[in-house]
């Protein structure tokens, strides 16, 4: 199993070195890419007031945050949900660079750039020209947006790993050669991660016989 984290922030602004802080910060953890139904969620108080420029984006008032914890008391969690393996987000310089403020306020280690995936750089190098925020993605690739009213990360989350398996190529991850119930096995893993019905792909006898005389060729083929 390979474990990485989805995560989101919604902010006071745009940059944390002029003091903007995080008030929410959402994770969704993923094996092999693909969600595992396993999240992370906390409101935090920015121990600041949050505009309204900002407000209009996410929704949220520094009155909804009037008991919400403060990263120091959140950061112990986060940091235990994201391990050590790859972090994923959209844009994820922005979010890795509000995240590292807030950890050097806790005299906290950094975390690593090697550890980012960017999908936005992904999604960008596959349609370069072309609009890639996540809703435009969404869109593209027919993924419901309708609740999708404000900003909300716990809801960017669910969306960008579902934007994030069609950019990975993680439909493919659902075919199979093999029996006909280790396909079904297969393509019910990948039906738990979106609502689209998932089309079963199951070779023909001369397929299969195409397959068989071509790998009988080949010396100690792994298929067999």
């Amino acid at each position: 199993m390979t474990r990485s984290v989805l995560f989101d922030t919604e902010t006071t602004g745009l940059d944390p070195l002029k003091g903007d802080r995080v008030i929410e910060v959402a994770c969704l953890a993923l094996d092999n890419d693909l969600p595992t139904g396993e999240t992370f969620h906390r409101l935090i108080h920015p121990q600041r007031d949050v505009p309204e420029d900002s407000t209009r984006i996410h929704g949220i008032t520094l009155d909804k945050l009037r008991d919400a914890p403060r990263f120091e008391a959140i950061v112990d969690d986060l940091l235990e949900f994201f391990g050590d393996g790859m972090l994923v987000a959209h844009n994820a310089p922005f979010d890795f660079g509000f995240i590292n403020a807030e950890l050097a306020r806790c005299n906290r280690p950094s975390l690593q750039r090697s550890r980012m995936v960017d999908t936005l750089a992904l999604a960008k190098d596959r349609f370069p020209g072309m609009p890639n925020s996540l809703d435009a993605l969404c869109r593209r690739f027919a993924i419901d947006l309708s609740e999708r009213t404000t900003h909300n990360a716990l809801l960017d989350c669910k969306l960008l790993a579902e934007v994030y398996i069609e950019l990975t190529g993680g439909r493919q991850r659902g075919l199979s050669l093999a029996a006909d119930d280790q396909a079904s096995l297969n393509v019910t893993r990948y039906a738990k991660v979106g609502t689209r019905t998932p089309r079963l792909m199951v070779p023909t006898p001369d397929e299969l016989a195409t397959h068989a005389a071509f790998v009988a060729k080949l010396k100690d083929p792994v298929w067999k």
